[in-house]
């Protein structure tokens, strides 16, 4: 079938033109890895892996973490290349060179952890790397929309598709996920753990889902660890181990237990250690516990040698009960008690003082260092023990967690092996080891197998089982209802945020656990009170709703900042409004925002350049040099000279950054240090005066054009360009997309290093412009032009509202951005402040733009919270 066509319809064109005869045929091979072998150095990922994906069949990939699942993903999806073997598609060897090939020839992947991008809209991580287009390359955001509604329907998923995908939840963004492989229409679609963070309902969704692209012939991987959806969902079930197949079976002709037997390569009788120890005494306990907008009126103790099981839906109110007994958010009403008496937990130092221990459900991001060592990560709880004189001792970090890790059999290659480089189930093993190390009373567990194969979760779970009998007070939250049952002594159910059931181990039932955690309190017959929220509010009239969306913007803060400083400085000094000031102001401006945007280029990749200040000085003294030297050149001559010159310091620059991988802070610090030197000996000390250049080259900067200086022209020209092609085009959003999540722009394929080089060198050569610019206004330039001036850019850039961490930002901001830094510059002239002020002034200016996004952020993920809730 030669589909490459379809794919590039929309969403609505192709889904209503595939008919059962324009699908594979049940049972045909769409794809098959014959003998496949990658390695990593010395060490070998797969051996010789072999199997076929059906067309309207589900084939599940199981092993334990390690065993090759990923890495045979990333081979069939382009991501890598088999050092042995071969893929073919529809029986033709295929050597991919991109994500993005694999996926033009109808391979679709999920992986385990979303390559979405926050910053960009929902729509635009659904189209992502197969945008439909108009005329000329420009994005077809109408259609995009359009296309992203209809799947979010199919999904279930209720949002806009214009709306931020960083304002979703984790499963929310795992859904859009679905949406992204369900958009390119492709004929196998790989699903690596797509069920990790989906609660039952969204999983129950999803795998609706599944069967309605089974029925349209679509071959489907399946990668999991959780047994019951496996044989759930699965035809044939292939078994890895140690990076080789053991084998393929139907799913119906084999058991839960000979699979799990398969992947261990041992018989493994009993998933769950049995307890028999008394309890203690009371050690937690926790009245009346409220959050408003998380979850309200939460109540429960635990004892000594206690696992007291937390189950509930994702976005139930979990999680965030445990982040208020470690102390990382507070409650607004209740107590919590240990040993009997009421305790104030404020941080999470406190909570460690108290003997309270907290092991996050997100170890990429809250729990581990991942560039770091197994020994750092695993003492970083104990640092104080781990000292002499002061002084960190490498054998006293391992010898804090060497015998838990031990107990748990963490494989690694030496204690100074980088945690990146282990498997899921090993880094939550460190995780793990790192707070048991703090010798806790209390230990809070958040979904601590989640994402880890059935020998590491023995392991662990025997562990838990062994702390519990030594005394120790546990809080397991989970999302499997089989961990949930097995380990727990007592069950509290939350729902929608508030305690729906509280059950004992004899009582608790997977039917009577799934029922609290799903229905609604009516349908339960306990009708608790409502978890207190914000009234919602009736849905604006459409104008005034167009009115809320528009003050929201960073762009209407700035304008107000300008006017707050404009108002009052103008009613002191009238000189601010007259038109030699704004003419001057905005020459300034458009200068300003030439090489602004350049920054703004570099930072969307999460870098910076510190060497634009030098690179100006550097070109603005080499066009007038070369203007003075060739008077009968034509000013443009000029001009391009100062951008060649500009683009040339760019060059360098970025091949130290995307291809010599050195920080670009260091690079940039470096080079701006070269090029101020290569400009003073150049200059030798020589000013170049208006009376050495040409009389065209002056008019240049200080001409006109339909009425507007030349520089305000030129500058509003370059940024009006670069505005359009950074939202309307394929490669603008990639600029965006490199920034926003590298990893995963490198899962689809985006040429990460050829973007940030090319941002480089771009902001070279705007700043050679403004070089060119800076000389022809000027006139007299010597060793000292622009010096200083990278502070200015930067802060423009940051006020403007681009996000330092990368990958946000708009060309209207840095404008405003810019504008906002030479109001206040010019007011405090005119309002005879001291000008040494003035820097302190701008990097008082910077703390308060980046507080300012600290705070936005902070209140985003608490309205995504509430959200979850409603």
């Amino acid at each position: 079938m030669d589909d490459k066509p379809m794919r590039d319809m929309s969403y609505a064109e192709s889904a209503s033109s595939l008919s059962p005869a324009a699908a594979p045929k049940s049972g045909e091979v769409l794809l098959r890895l014959t003998g496949a072998t990658k390695r990593f150095g010395g060490t070998v990922a797969i051996r010789d892996v072999s199997f076929a994906i059906r067309a309207g069949e589900v084939l599940a990939l199981l092993g334990e973490n390690g065993a090759g699942k990923s890495t045979c993903v990333k081979v069939m999806a382009g991501v890598y290349s088999p050092d042995e073997g071969s893929v073919e598609i529809g029986g033709e060897t295929r050597v991919w060179s991109s994500p993005m090939e694999a996926q033009d020839a109808g391979i679709a992947v999920m992986h385990q952890h979303p390559g979405l991008f926050p910053d960009l809209s929902v729509a635009e991580n659904i189209f992502f790397g197969h945008f439909p287009t108009k005329g000329g390359g420009v994005l077809d955001r109408a259609a995009m929309n359009a296309g992203a509604s209809e799947l979010l329907s199919t999904i279930g998923l209720d949002i806009a598709p214009t709306q931020p995908l960083r304002t979703l939840s984790v499963s929310e963004q795992q859904l859009v996920e679905v949406a992204r492989a369900l958009s390119s229409k492709a004929d196998v679609l790989i699903m690596d753990e797509p069920t990790a963070a989906l609660s039952h309902r969204e999983v129950e969704k999803l795998f609706e889902v599944v069967e309605g692209l089974k029925a349209r012939g679509v071959g489907i991987v399946f990668v999991g660890h959780r047994m019951d959806e496996i044989f759930a969902l699965s035809d044939r079930i292939a078994v890895l181990r140690d990076g080789e197949l053991i084998t393929v079976e139907s799913a119906e002709a084999l058991s839960r237990q000979e699979a799990i037997n398969l992947m261990a390569g041992r018989e493994l009788v009993a998933e769950f250690p049995e307890r028999k120890h008394p309890l203690g005494q009371t050690v937690l306990e926790v009245n009346g516990l409220s959050h408003d907008g998380e979850y309200h009126d939460i109540s429960f103790q635990v004892r000594e040698g206690e696992i007291l099981g937390i189950g509930g839906l994702v976005g139930s109110g979990r999680t965030e009960v445990a982040r208020t007994l470690f102390g990382i958010t507070r409650p607004t009403e209740g107590e919590i008690l240990l040993d009997g008496e009421p305790v104030s937990i404020r941080s999470s130092g406190a909570a460690m003082k108290k003997g309270i221990a907290y092991v996050s459900e997100d170890r990429l991001s809250q729990s581990l260092i991942m560039d770091f060592p197994i020994r750092v990560n695993g003492s970083l709880t104990v640092l104080e023990q781990c000292t002499t004189g002061g002084l960190l001792q490498p054998e006293k970090e391992i010898s804090a967690v060497r015998e838990q890790l031990e107990h748990l059999k963490l494989r690694y290659a030496s204690w100074e092996q980088e945690i990146s480089g282990l498997s899921g189930g090993n880094q939550q093993k460190v995780v793990l080891s790192k707070w048991i190390a703090t010798k806790p009373r209390i230990l809070i567990l958040d979904e601590p197998t989640q994402g880890i194969d059935v020998e590491s979760k023995a392991a662990v779970h025997a562990m838990i089982s062994e702390l519990a009998a030594e005394g120790l007070a546990i809080i397991l939250i989970s999302s499997e209802l089989p961990e949930l049952l097995g380990m727990s002594d007592n069950i509290v159910v939350l729902n929608e945020g508030r305690q729906a059931a509280t059950f004992t181990r004899e009582e608790a039932s997977a039917t009577k656990v799934l029922e609290a955690a799903t229905y609604s309190a009516e349908e339960l017959g306990t009708a608790p009170q409502a978890v207190e929220k914000p009234a919602e509010a009736t849905d604006p009239h459409p104008v005034m709703h167009a009115l809320m969306h528009l003050a929201a913007r960073r762009e209407i803060g700035l304008a107000v900042a300008i006017l707050a400083v404009v108002i009052p400085v103008t009613l002191a000094n009238p000189r601010m409004l007259s038109p030699v000031n704004l003419n001057a102001l905005f020459m300034d401006a458009a200068m300003l925002g030439i090489v602004a945007l350049g920054q703004m280029l570099v930072i969307l990749t999460r870098n910076i350049d510190l060497s634009v200040g030098s690179t100006i000085g550097l070109t603005a003294y080499a066009a007038a040099a070369l203007m003075s030297a060739n008077p009968e050149l034509p000013a443009l001559a000029g001009v391009a000279f100062a951008c060649l010159l500009g683009a040339g310091a760019g060059v360098i620059n970025g091949v130290l950054v995307a291809y010599g991988r050195v920080p670009s802070i260091v690079a940039t610090l470096g080079t701006m240090s070269i090029f101020r030197g290569l400009h003073s000996i150049y200059a030798d000390g020589d000013q170049i005066s208006a009376d050495e250049v040409p009389a065209h080259w002056l008019d240049f900067a200080g001409g006109s054009f339909l009425g507007l200086p030349m520089i305000v022209t030129v500058s509003v020209v370059v940024l009006l360009i670069a505005g359009f092609l950074l939202s309307q085009t394929r490669s603008g959003r990639e600029m965006y997309a490199v920034g926003s999540n590298p990893g995963g722009a490198d899962l689809i394929g985006i040429p990460a290093s050829s973007r940030i080089f090319a941002a480089f060198v771009i902001a070279g050569a705007l700043a050679g412009l403004m070089g060119a610019l800076w000389a022809s206004r000027y006139a007299t330039v010597d060793a000292r032009v622009a010096f200083g001036y990278e502070l200015t850019v930067i802060a423009a850039v940051v006020v403007g509202g681009v996000a330092i961490r990368g990958g946000s930002g708009t060309v209207l901001g840095i404008v405003l951005g810019a504008l906002a830094l030479l109001v206040i510059r010019n007011g405090l002239v005119l309002v005879r402040v001291d000008p040494l002020w003035l820097q302190g002034i701008y990097g008082l200016v910077i703390l308060v733009a980046i507080t300012i996004d600290a705070k936005i952020a902070e209140r985003r993920e608490r309205t995504i919270s509430r959200r979850v809730l409603s």
